[in-house]
């Protein structure tokens, strides 16, 4: 019995690095597919659209999460050489985007894109300040 013991603790002590790592941060998941949800409803995205769309931008926010990260980490990083390296970036992708979406719609997610990050930073402020969560009280 305590051969049968030892055994099955040992297996499950070899199963622990198998479990799914949780994500460092809650949220990021979650603010994802805020962010899908708000930029294919101001896009109103077809589903052939959406099918062709999103592969072509998680290849845009990876690079763009990689500029980011390589400013942010670089010491006595070149502002204007970030600002050119993310217009750069954009200008590779709105070629890309049009083989999924018109020229309209293009410039129509780079503006929705910009809103979204908007209201998430306006959210982070107000949560910081103590104040309700939610929209703002309006007219």
């Amino acid at each position: 019995m305590k051969k049968l013991f030892s055994v099955l603790v040992f297996l499950c002590w070899l199963t622990l690095p198998a479990r799914p790592q949780a994500p460092k941060n809650g949220w990021g998941g979650q603010l994802e597919t805020m962010k899908t949800t708000f930029i294919t409803t101001r896009l109103q995205l077809t589903p052939q659209e959406a099918e062709k769309f999103w592969p072509i931008y998680n290849l845009y926010a990876a690079e763009v999460r990689k500029a980011v990260f390589d400013f942010r980490h670089t010491p006595n990083a070149n502002e204007l050489q970030f600002e050119k390296m993310m217009l750069s970036i954009r200008e590779k992708y709105s070629i890309e985007f049009l083989k999924a979406i018109s020229p309209g719609k293009i410039n129509d997610f780079f503006l929705a894109e910009r809103e979204f990050n908007r209201l998430v930073q306006q959210e982070m402020n107000r949560r910081r300040r103590g104040m309700p969560v939610g929209p703002p009280p309006g007219p």
